[in-house]
């Protein structure tokens, strides 16, 4: 990389250091933005942190093959665990690894701590074929500029065993009432906090909350209380989706919040599960991961390579079939039902635009919330003490 800018590159590098980018993986900038006009030769490495098989070797080796962008690979179990590796060393992105698969709830963390770097979507040619929502959201868009290429999605929805729970639930009341005590599920996860929140927006709008992640100091402290509520009701919190997985089969959960990964595995396995999954009248929350360019990254050529391969509709097929999730590129769907007949359908990426734009997607909880000019929300770290006192 050193050879490479030497010359007349010094020049290119002297105006991106002025408007603070600190990563130069193009041959050319442009001057207005300071972002990289097309991509250069790949360094032959690249390092990221994801979530495991974020990078499955079944849709990666061929990227690898073809670019010569060795992979090495970091899996996150946690949002906090990624945001802490990307702001190691000191902060501003430490240089250590070059992507991060970040999830709505860690992503702005990292752009307000200048973590991560802008990139030119424009790089990315399959970013032009992504649903509306994830074009340009705001968990990785700010103020127009972009700082990360959104990869895959999906919605929290509300899991019920048909057999055991009747009537049939419509409401996220069920998860927080003592009718089901002992068999209810929730992920282990601050994020929770926010579907709370977005119960308690519709079921008490006297509280005012206006978005489930912008909570002022009262209307945290009535969601908290709810939380802690619920857990005398839980028959246990889980963390990985074979934990929910097993207690639906064993019968110790007859109802939770869940991810259609969940449900499917339930309704597919050997011996099907009778459960069913809904989105409740209040509406859900959701995830979407973005890869995001760290600031100090060390090999920026392979990672616009690794953004532009991971964008492509059969790529996304892939990954969506290996994690269990929703392509951000609705091309991918052909290549899913390819793989597996309905696969397309099950995970909602045929839906209409209605779908995910219902979706109040995870997003960094943070102080200056927003609206009406209000600076004092609960910020993440408040939410990460708070939900360490419900579970703990």
């Amino acid at each position: 990389m050193r050879k490479r800018i030497r010359g007349r590159h010094l020049v290119l590098l002297a105006l991106v250091a002025l408007v603070g980018a600190l990563v130069v993986p193009a041959v050319g900038v442009s001057k207005s933005s300071g972002l990289p006009t097309s991509i250069g030769k790949g360094e032959g490495a690249l390092s990221l942190v994801e979530w495991a098989a974020y990078s499955d070797k079944s849709f990666a080796a061929k990227f690898e093959k073809t670019t010569g962008c060795k992979i090495t690979r970091k899996d996150a179990g946690s949002s906090n665990e990624m945001f802490n590796l990307m702001h190691g060393g000191g902060g501003g992105g430490g240089g250590q690894y070059d992507l991060v698969s970040a999830s709505g709830d860690a992503s702005l963390r990292l752009i307000y701590a200048g973590d991560v770097a802008p990139v030119n979507v424009n790089l990315v040619p399959s970013w032009k074929d992504f649903l509306p929502a994830f074009k340009a959201p705001p968990h990785n868009t700010v103020k127009g500029v972009h700082y990360g290429i959104s990869v895959q999605w999906g919605p929290n929805t509300l899991l019920y065993n048909t057999k055991k729970i009747k009537p049939a639930p419509t409401s996220w009341a069920a998860i927080y009432s003592a009718k089901y005590k002992g068999q209810i599920t929730v992920p282990n996860n601050p994020i929770q906090i926010a579907d709370a929140a977005l119960y308690l927006q519709k079921s008490q709008p006297a509280l005012g909350i206006k978005d489930p992640y912008e909570l002022t100091k009262p209307q945290f402290a009535v969601v908290v209380a709810l939380l802690k509520k619920q857990k005398g009701l839980l028959k246990r919190y889980w963390v990985y989706p074979a934990d929910e997985i097993k207690d639906f089969a064993s019968g110790d959960a007859t109802i939770g919040a869940t991810w259609p990964y969940q449900t499917l595995a339930l309704q597919g396995a050997k011996v099907p599960v009778p459960v069913k999954e809904i989105i409740p009248k209040e509406g859900v929350t959701g995830w979407a991961d973005t890869w995001m360019l760290g600031k100090k990254a060390a090999h920026p050529n392979c990672a616009y390579m690794w953004m532009a391969y991971v964008s492509t509709p059969r790529v996304q097929a892939q990954q969506a079939y290996v994690f269990g999730e929703t392509p951000a590129n609705p091309k991918a769907c052909p290549f899913m039902n390819k793989i597996s007949k309905g696969l397309c359908s099950q995970y909602h990426l045929d839906a209409p635009a209605s779908y995910s734009k219902s979706i109040r997607f995870w997003k960094s909880p943070v102080a200056d919330c927003g609206f009406g000019g209000r600076k004092d929300c609960m910020d993440i770290q408040a939410w990460n003490n708070a939900w360490a006192g419900i579970t703990g």
